[in-house]
């Protein structure tokens, strides 16, 4: 067993990334900045959220990860899979524990999003679709988790819309990259039910509803805040062009990438918004 492992199943710099939304959440939905130890609690409850849903999601997709992933722990035997169960359930303890300190609202919300996680690594991840949009609505429940911890919605509830469809176009597009190891897997995601041209008009599709989302601020009144965005929607359509393009694994993976990081350039666009108005 190697002791990094325990660091590098959960993912790190992508769970320090969530917690980050989850603060700048809160931001975006009051306009400025929230009590230092309401921001640190926020973080730790998204991180260690994330760290969970990470490290459960490798347990159960052990086979999957031979074939697709078999540079990560569990695959490489840096790990055995019976302690990656009872470390995901470590993290998942530790953070409702501290999700109890913000509100009675975050603290319900964390045992659903933490609960959700489980359920898709488990079961709803290989269904077609139905897995996208649970891991989707976690995305988008992140910045919400922030505005829920002071008591405001504001603009993180356009950000959280946004942050679910374009991930609803990730997650389609990760399937089209991941699915050879699926189908030897069994799963029947949307490239595999559907083939990957049809999937990758779908995504493309989700991308653009995400555009047009994110002219909502705009319709609310926001100003000059807004241009912020607009390279993030240009982003985002990139993406949508290269997947309709090709959909081999090279692109699809260049795709995928591109919408994760579009994002946290949202969040900062949004940021922007918040505080220029």
């Amino acid at each position: 067993m190697e002791l990094r492992a325990f660091l590098e199943i959960t993912r790190p710099h992508n769970c320090a990334l969530a917690g980050i939304v989850g603060v700048l959440g809160s931001v975006v939905a009051s306009g400025g900045l929230p009590p230092f130890r309401l921001a640190v609690l926020v973080f730790l409850v998204v991180f260690l959220g994330c760290a969970g849903g990470n490290t459960i999601n490798d347990y159960f997709d052990y086979e999957i990860d031979k074939v697709n992933r078999p540079e990560r722990p569990l695959p490489r035997g840096a790990m055995s899979r019976k302690t990656a169960l009872w470390y995901s359930l470590m993290l998942f303890t530790t953070g409702i524990v501290l999700a109890w300190f913000i509100n009675l609202w975050d603290f319900f919300l964390a045992i659903v999003a933490y609960l959700t996680m489980i359920l898709y690594a488990w079961k709803l991840k290989p269904l077609p679709f139905v897995g996208n949009v649970a891991v989707a609505s976690l995305t988008g429940a992140t910045p919400l988790y922030g505005a829920i911890a002071v008591g405001e919605i504001g603009l993180a509830g356009t950000l959280a819309l946004c942050a679910f469809l374009v991930n609803v176009a990730r997650e389609i597009i990760k399937d089209i990259e991941d699915i050879e190891g699926d189908m030897m897997n069994g799963a029947k995601t949307l490239p595999i039910l559907l083939g990957r041209k049809k999937a990758a008009y779908i995504g493309a599709f989700f991308a653009l509803l995400t555009v047009l989302a994110s002219f909502l601020p705009v319709k609310a009144g926001i100003g000059l805040g807004y241009l912020s965005m607009l390279p993030v929607d240009a982003l985002i359509l990139y993406s949508a062009y290269l997947i309709l393009k090709s959909q081999d694994r090279e692109t699809a993976h260049r795709a995928q990438v591109l919408l994760k990081v579009s994002v946290f350039l949202a969040v900062a666009a949004f940021l922007i918004a918040s505080l220029v108005g």
